[in-house]
Parts: structure tokens; sequence; C-alpha cells
């Protein structure tokens, strides 16, 4: 018995430090390619399912002073930097404040459109909604790649913590 918990534990040791490895890389890869995947989307006409929405909120916190074209191809533009420079490495305190900067644009209906999100107000959420709200999961993964920017890892070591 004792020597299965040997090998779970030194089994257990090389898996997360493996994670604690290629975590955050493959963390600046995935959110990089959603953000060149969908930024990329909305050059073309009509093909991202988010245009409406994105153009419509742009509108009204620009009020009304760029063409909806105009905002569409600033959009796209900024969302395919963020991703080439996530899935690039480099500047990433910029790119975490760019994509934080989008972020909100991109939360913005949830207050500016609550229709449009909502079916039932406030649980239940339409697509675009489940579209905007799964954007927390990508505020976070951003909070931790922020967090290395200046050579924070993951350790894969236990440590022990105070508690407040």
């Amino acid at each position: 018995m004792a020597k299965k918990s040997v090998l779970f534990e030194e089994f257990d040791k090389i898996l997360t430090r493996s994670m604690a490895r290629f975590g955050i890389p493959l963390l600046r890869y995935s959110i990089g390619l959603i953000f060149v995947w969908f930024g990329a989307l909305k050059y073309v006409p009509n093909l991202s399912p988010a245009q409406e929405l994105a153009t419509s909120t742009i509108e009204l916190l620009t009020f009304g002073m760029l063409s909806l074209q105009v905002s569409l191809i600033l959009l796209a533009t900024l969302e395919v930097a963020i991703g080439l420079l996530l899935i690039s490495g480099k500047w990433i305190r910029l790119t975490i404040f760019l994509l934080l900067f989008q972020m909100a644009g991109t939360m913005s209906p949830v207050f500016l459109f609550p229709d449009l999100v909502f079916t039932q107000f406030p649980y239940a959420l339409t697509m675009e909604g489940q579209y905007i709200f799964k954007n927390f999961v990508v505020i976070s993964a951003a909070l931790v790649i922020g967090a290395t920017a200046r050579g924070g890892i993951l350790d894969a070591e236990p440590k022990k913590y105070k508690t407040l």
C-alpha cells in the first residue's frame, strides 16, 4: 500500500510541475487564438455572430461618432492585435491593458442592452448574454497571465499560506 502512495506522489509531483511550467503559455496561446479568430471574423461583413451587438455597443459608447464599418474594423484590429501579442508573449502588460479595455466594451451590453443579454433578469441569459458572460473566464485568465509579466511564476511545490 505504501508503494502505491509513493508512486502516486511522484506522479502527482511530475504532473503538477508540468502544469506549472506549461499552464501560462497555454493560456496565452489559447486566449490569443480566440482573439485572433474572433477578431478576424469581424473583417468579413456579416460573418461574426457578435457583429450587430458589437456595432450597436460601439455606436452608443462613441455617441455615433464612428461609422459602423469603421468601428467594426477598429474592433477587429484591436482583437487581432491582442491575440497576436498574447501569442508572441511580447509586451504582456500592454496586452493585458488592451484586453481589459476591450473587455470593458464587451461587457457593457449587460448595462446598455439588458433585454439582449437576459431572457429573465438577472439569471437567464440569451445566447448573446452567454457570449458576454464567458468573458469572466477570459478576464481571469488575463489576470493570471499578467501576474507573470514581471517574472512571476507558478510554483508546483506546496507552501503554507497565512489565511486572513
